[in-house]
Order: structure tokens, then C-alpha cells, then sequence
């Protein structure tokens, strides 16, 4: 990945349904080389997907973060569970004390439980602290 990619990625996160003539102008590069190179990326899974965001909010939905200690790691079966959740927006494993950040989110209270629930139980889960978001000052 050069500084052109960077560039390009920096550009689709801030706008993926950016068109290939914006993008391109603003690089300095033709339409083609741009297609090419997101192609490139797409097929090296450097970039692995687009999509929308939803103004949870606005639509009545909630959403938490679910911090999770295990009782061991690596436990990667227990990641397969989390991130194969449909109320799983976003998974991290991290260092320190709380081994699996897990971004939840459901259009009702009781669907978010349920699915706070669901990461609780799951064996090798040894701890889950639940915090609800009120606002996102910035998102993506």
C-alpha cells in the first residue's frame, strides 16, 4: 500500500460512495488508474467492505459497548461467536485488563439486552461490564 492507496482509502472512509471522477481529481490520477487501484485493494482485502451509516439515534435504536474479560487467550472460538451476532457491530481484542471490546446495538432496549445477554454466557467469558452510549461525537 503506497501513499496514492492511503490517499484513496482515506477519501472512501470519509465518503465510500464517493464518485471515481471526485476521487480522482482530488489525487491528481485518471478515473482508470483510480478504478484500478480501488480493484486492487478490494482484491488483496485491504478494503473488505462498504456501508451505511445509520443514525441509530434518529431511529429509536440503542447501542453499548460490552467489555469482556476471558479466562484465557487466545480463545478465537468465542470471537467466531461474538463477531457472527447480528447485534455485533464491531469486536476488537485488546490488551490489559478487558480482553474483547464489543460494540452492540439493536432498535429496542430489550434486543440489546438480549444480545448482552447472549456474549455473557458464552463459556470462557469470565466477566461482561455493559456501558450504554448516549451520543457519538464522531463516527467511522
Amino acid at each position: 500500500m503506497d501513499d496514492v492507496d492511503r490517499q484513496i482509502v482515506a477519501l472512501l472512509r470519509q465518503d465510500a460512495r464517493a464518485p471515481l471522477k471526485t476521487i480522482a481529481g482530488k489525487i491528481g490520477l485518471a478515473r482508470s488508474s483510480i478504478r484500478a487501484r480501488i480493484a486492487r485493494l478490494e482484491a488483496e482485502q485491504l478494503i473488505t467492505g462498504y456501508r451505511a451509516e445509520v443514525a441509530l439515534e434518529k431511529a429509536g435504536g440503542v447501542a453499548a459497548m460490552v467489555c469482556l474479560e476471558l479466562a484465557s487467550t487466545p480463545m478465537p472460538q468465542v470471537v467466531a461467536a461474538i463477531v457472527a451476532d447480528p447485534a455485533v457491530d464491531r469486536c476488537y481484542s485488546l490488551a490489559g485488563d478487558i480482553d474483547l471490546l464489543v460494540e452492540i446495538s439493536h432498535m429496542n432496549s430489550a434486543g440489546l439486552n438480549d444480545a448482552r445477554d447472549r456474549l455473557s454466557v458464552l463459556p470462557g467469558v469470565v466477566r461482561a461490564r455493559t456501558f450504554l452510549i448516549l451520543k457519538r461525537d464522531k463516527a467511522g
